[in-house]
């Protein structure tokens, strides 16, 4: 059984939580390690419990507390070579044991979770989502996606369960106050997913069989949770697909973790 947890998520900072009975993950360290052990702890939950983190690319509201977290509780950190050494320099001192350097397509195993790295379209070193495998299960994170390509869909497709970006409503970010290159960046192929485009992704991924979908990594300043949900669940029932009943959808919170998933 896989658990599955979003502990933050959102433009202010990220960190997932995933386990199985015998291996437990952080995926990201966006927020002050403080507030990731005292999540981890509503689950009763220890961080010094958590065997790697694992990290999707070198932007500060996903390492914020990578170094603090590793050096604290003696975690193991996990990303591709890039990926390093664009966050090296804000890290701290990372004993030597603990830098894990992973090449993007290969699968590295936890104890008894697999862990495949895949590429996204996003405009920082090399940056990731990652699939988690256990027996027959497939968990899949995806966030900070610029557009939607062939290769990601075959990397979303068999998921049992999915967090997936939706970013931004396209209407408030071109009204907002935002200046102009940063829209741009966000609008570009290496930005961030809108809430259209997340919809037609989720809509495509639950007609191949995925049921259960998270929606994450939220604009503070261009999207809110109704919006991004009702979105989606357009998306989903203009193709007959119930949400509730065929398939599961929420939003993860910014400042909160989700609810508990089990797998």
């Amino acid at each position: 059984m896989i658990t599955f947890c979003s502990l933050f998520s959102g433009s202010s900072g990220n960190s997932i939580y995933l386990a199985s009975e015998n291996t437990k993950i952080l995926i990201d360290c966006g927020v002050s390690g403080k507030r990731i052990a005292a999540s981890l702890a509503t689950m009763d939950i220890q961080a010094s419990e958590i065997d790697a983190i694992f990290v999707t690319h070198e932007h500060k509201d996903h390492t914020h507390a990578v170094g603090i977290m590793s050096r604290r509780y003696d975690i193991p950190i996990y990303a591709n070579e890039n990926t390093w050494s664009g966050m090296q320099g804000d890290l701290g001192n990372i004993k030597t044991e603990n830098k894990k350097v992973f090449d993007t397509h290969k699968e590295i195993c936890i104890k008894d979770i697999c862990v495949r790295p895949f590429s996204i379209p996003h405009d920082a070193s090399e940056p990731v989502g990652y699939n988690f495998l256990m027996n027959d299960t497939k968990v899949t994170l995806a966030t900070d996606i610029g557009h939607v390509n062939e290769g990601l869909v075959s990397q979303l497709e068999g998921s049992e369960m999915i967090l997936i970006e939706s970013n931004h409503d396209i209407e408030m970010l071109k009204c907002g106050s935002y200046p102009y290159f940063l829209k741009q960046r966000i609008l570009g192929e290496r930005g961030h997913l809108c809430n259209e485009a997340a919809g037609e992704l989720v809509a495509h991924l639950a007609m191949k069989g995925t049921s259960r979908f998270l929606l994450g990594h939220l604009s503070r300043e261009n999207n809110f949770p109704q919006l991004a949900y009702q979105t989606v669940y357009n998306a989903l029932e203009s193709r007959k697909i119930k949400v509730g009943k065929d398939v599961l959808l929420d939003v993860a919170d910014r400042e909160s973790r989700s609810k508990v998933y089990r797998l």
